[in-house]
């Protein structure tokens, strides 16, 4: 397992087909938080919700499992905020669409992407096929090819926020 420490306030993530997207602050320039599979595929933490669980405690549970500094992760408490995004995966395609096409009765999947306030100072363990990255928003914003097309749309979701920077 490694360990990394965030400084900074706020991270973002997401659920129900969960992948999580956190923002962090480094160098005076937002960042995002990713993790990397094999140097090459990169995904927000979260994962896929149990049969009648919520949203939010699902989204809660895999950010727990997953980056919680504890074995079992019951000592990390995440707080949750608005929902900022929804994609759709009508079929068994491996892109996701921002709607739901009219003629779609059952989609295959929906992800959300949600606000995840994080206090100043943060520990994460990730586990060790997982690398966590620091990623600026300026290298993700538009870059389909690396990242996806979530992962690059986040800039655009941020963007009704006003980031503000503060010296500690």
């Amino acid at each position: 397992m490694t360990m990394v420490r965030s400084r900074r306030s706020s991270v973002m993530t997401s659920v129900l087909s969960k992948s999580g997207l956190n923002q962090v602050e480094l160098f005076k320039h937002p960042h995002l938080l990713l993790l990397q599979l094999n140097n090459s595929i990169f995904k927000l933490p979260g994962g896929r919700l149990r049969p009648g669980e919520s949203d939010i405690d699902g989204l809660r549970r895999k950010l727990s499992n997953k980056l919680s500094p504890s074995r079992d992760g019951n000592e990390t408490e995440w707080e949750m905020g608005e929902c900022l995004g929804m994609w759709w995966r009508h079929d068994f395609e491996t892109l996701l669409c921002p709607y739901l096409p009219p003629t779609v009765k059952k989609p295959k999947e929906c992800t959300k992407l949600f606000l995840v306030r994080l206090p100043e100072s943060r520990k994460f363990i990730v586990p060790e096929n997982l690398k966590l990255l620091a990623v600026p928003l300026s290298q993700v914003h538009e870059n389909h090819k690396t990242y996806g097309p979530v992962i690059s749309g986040v800039p655009q979701l941020l963007s009704k926020y006003s980031i503000n920077i503060i010296d500690i």
